[in-house]
């Protein structure tokens, strides 16, 4: 507790210090209890009867109020030697019974003293997020009502009119002001060369003038692929001996992008993996003049498993085959630099590694090597793990799911390509779900 020496009458003259009562010193209370005549000297002279000790109480209500004396009154009152106590030293906190009594190691470095308290570490926390960190993912469909994606709880086929309009206005209440688009087409339009991908009136533009009368700084990314269009399921054209052609796919790639981008789009995002694309692409986009439009190369894109979500969502699963004959094999490391170095030559304006959590060395070696922004795709099968375990009660998805996305930030990516982006911004700003 603290004592301060007080005068009560005003018969002492001391220029250090003015007479006061307990109802305004700070932290007192006008309790007899806290009193206690003491005899003392105050600021040089004998003291009167009146002297005496005001000790405040361990506790205090309300705020504490000033003294009323002046900076040189308080600062001759230290000279004089009637310094107020602090609070006593806090004493050590007792080891359980039975600790042994060791010696202190001799350690000059403890990194435990940056991690004791939550102050400490939010000051040194090297990694943060936000939810200008997020592109939302969001599937459309032609349909007017959102149907539920049976193994995505939580996402939706929105319809392009109405529930698509709603799920963007509530993320960008929440700061997310980034999405990424990909269309359920009907089955009817889809041919053997994709032609609906580059139409102008087809779902995906129709759907970005709509947004960007609605919203114009939303920034919009698209997918350019062929395989929502196709009606073979792959990324691009199939020969008859089931070869994915390469150049003849990347001509219908420029003819989609520039349709996107007539429509609005800020970035076109080339998911196809074909050889050259970038190149083309850019080359395609600047010939009608949207030198403005990025291109958000998925650079590191692996034939995973961790995909199949996202397929049903689409209905977009392979006719026959895989993809592994233009998707990177997941055992490959150096391989990435070889296409982050094409793709940042042919004029790339951000890399992309898909899937993220399983690819965090994918995405800190294109961090390390390359200037350009890295982004990560957390991918429809990372997202249904982690829903499924907390329907389980195996782990708290909330906790989870901010872990994973704090893990792809440390990694280096500086946007994340997640269909948690509204939850996890809403937690952000402290909303409960």
């Amino acid at each position: 507790m603290a004592s301060t020496i007080l005068s009560s009458s005003p018969s002492i003259t001391a220029p250090a210090i003015k007479c006061l009562d307990c109802k305004n010193c700070v932290g007192l209370k006008p309790n007899v209890k806290n009193l206690r005549l003491n005899c003392g000297k105050s600021f040089g002279k004998e003291c009167s009867k009146r002297i005496f000790i005001v000790r405040a109480s361990e506790k205090h209500s309300g705020p504490f109020k000033k003294l009323g004396i002046s900076d040189a009154e308080c600062e001759a009152a230290v000279v004089a030697g009637n310094v107020p106590e602090a609070p006593p030293v806090p004493p050590i906190p007792a080891a359980p019974t039975g600790t042994p009594v060791v010696p202190s190691l001799p350690l000059s470095r403890r990194p435990r003293r940056n991690r004791r308290t939550p102050a400490l570490r939010a000051s040194f926390q090297e990694t943060s997020i936000s939810p200008a960190n997020f592109v939302y993912p969001l599937f459309i469909h032609e349909g007017e009502e959102d149907t539920p994606i049976g193994a995505m709880p939580g996402c939706y086929r929105l319809g392009w009119r109405h529930g698509l309009v709603e799920e963007v206005a509530k993320a960008r209440d929440v700061g997310v002001n980034s999405i990424v688009l990909f269309p359920k087409v009907p089955d009817a339009v889809k041919t053997p060369t994709g032609d609906e991908a580059y139409n102008d009136n087809g779902l995906v533009p129709r759907t970005i003038r709509l947004l960007k009368d609605k919203y114009p700084d939303l920034v919009i990314y698209t997918d350019v692929a062929l395989d929502p269009y196709s009606s073979d399921g792959h990324d691009g054209i199939v020969r008859e001996d089931g070869v994915i052609m390469n150049d003849e796919t990347v001509h219908q790639l420029c003819k989609q992008a520039v349709s996107q981008a007539r429509a609005g789009a800020d970035v076109v995002s080339p998911s196809d993996m074909m050889d050259g694309r970038v190149g083309a692409i850019r080359a395609a986009l600047d010939a009608e003049g949207f030198q403005h439009v990025s291109i958000m190369s998925y650079t590191a894109k692996y034939a995973s498993s961790f995909y199949g979500p996202f397929r049903e969502a689409l209905d977009s699963n392979p006719r026959f085959g895989d993809k592994k004959t233009y998707q990177m094999n997941p055992a490959n490391y150096r391989e990435a630099l070889i296409e982050a170095h094409e793709d940042e030559s042919e004029g790339a304006d951000i890399l992309l590694v898909k899937p993220g959590l399983p690819y965090l060395d994918i995405i800190r070696l294109l961090r390390d090597k390359s200037p350009l922004p890295i982004a990560a795709y957390q991918v429809s099968g990372e997202y249904s793990m982690i829903k499924a375990g907390g329907v389980l009660k195996m782990i708290d998805e909330e906790k989870v799911m901010m872990e994973s996305l704090m893990c792809l930030r440390r990694a280096g990516a500086d946007i994340i390509l997640t269909y948690f982006a509204l939850q996890a911004a809403r937690c952000l700003c402290g909303e409960k779900r």
